[in-house]
């Protein structure tokens, strides 16, 4: 979800971007080491960047100032963990805010926190739990999604809440946008983890010499012949 241009009021926006940018340095770093070391995974990195662009693209209005919507960075934080998921999540947030008027450029540093940062962090986490479990993949990439959304949802909620705590405090200021948040995004969450399935399927089924590279999943020897064989 964006925090809209101009509407988290000074030391927050500085403060977010502050905290993202070192952060966002790390991920430019394993970005590089990535594609240097494995340049076929290129073409993926290019499909994360336009599935996080167009599923983040799709908002719904929710708390004035902000917006509620799919993040797509928690299955980019799977394929290349949540320092790449940050950097290709910056590169949309800058799109989306001189393109598209989604988000802002003051509020960069806080959206790329929630979205690019927070989210995909959790994401991965969880997806790492997931693998040492015998669960199907397809059951830690939902849950691992869906949580990625979640999370950045949650975070979002405590930005905005340390900007303007109510009269009770910070705290129920949180519980205020949280409330309000969850009404569109729980059910968001819940869909993109579904797509976010469907997607890893796929990959998994037709592309599996390259999520094999990066380590997400392990090739059966049966199918690492065929593609000898081809």
């Amino acid at each position: 979800m964006h925090i809209m241009e101009g509407f988290l009021p000074h030391p927050w926006w500085e403060i977010w971007f502050a905290i993202s940018i070192p952060i966002i340095a790390y991920g430019v770093y394993r970005l590089t080491k990535i594609t240097k070391k494995m340049p076929e995974t290129k073409p993926l990195l290019a499909l994360m960047g336009a599935f996080i662009f167009v599923i983040s693209a799709l908002k719904l209005p929710s708390v004035t100032g902000s917006s509620s919507h799919p993040t797509g960075s928690g299955l980019a934080a799977v394929f290349f963990g949540p320092a790449v998921a940050g950097v290709l999540s910056l590169i949309v947030l800058v799109f989306q805010a001189l393109l598209l008027a989604h988000g802002g450029l003051t509020t960069l540093g806080a959206n790329v926190f929630s979205m690019g940062i927070a989210g995909p962090a959790i994401g991965f986490a969880v997806w790492m739990l997931f693998r040492k479990t015998r669960l199907s993949p397809s059951v830690g990439v939902f849950t691992a999604v869906a949580l990625s959304d979640l999370a950045t949802y949650v975070v979002t909620s405590l930005q905005l809440a340390l900007a303007f705590p109510t009269a009770a405090g910070v705290f129920d200021s949180f519980l205020t946008f949280a409330a309000i948040y969850a009404i569109t995004q729980i059910p968001l969450a819940i869909a993109e983890g579904i797509l976010a399935v469907l997607i890893f399927s796929f990959l998994a089924k037709y592309k599996s010499n390259i999520l094999s590279a990066l380590k997400v999943i392990k090739i059966p020897v049966s199918t690492l012949d065929k593609e000898v064989k081809a």
